[in-house]
């Protein structure tokens, strides 16, 4: 059985995730993210989402990588590409 990883947070791990991906993907600062948040009307601290970054950057990168390596298995032509 697996853990949920969020269970001792009271912000949906949705909101956590766009937190989390929107640090990590763009060249934002943590006040943008806060700002950009709240505009969805998301009211989280700026200080709160490198403290999601550790926490469940991995956590996240795993979930991708999977998805990503899964899809690719359903090609027909499925193979690593390294650069």
């Amino acid at each position: 059985m697996s853990k949920n990883p969020f269970r001792y947070f009271k912000t949906s791990p949705e909101i956590i995730q766009l937190a989390v991906m929107m640090y990590v993907r763009f060249p934002l600062s943590l006040r943008n993210v806060e700002d950009l948040l709240h505009e969805r009307g998301i009211d989280i601290c700026h200080e709160t989402v490198p403290q999601w970054v550790d926490r469940f950057g991995t956590y996240f990168a795993h979930k991708i990588r999977k998805r990503r390596s899964e899809g690719m298995k359903h090609s027909p032509q499925w193979q690593w590409h390294l650069d």
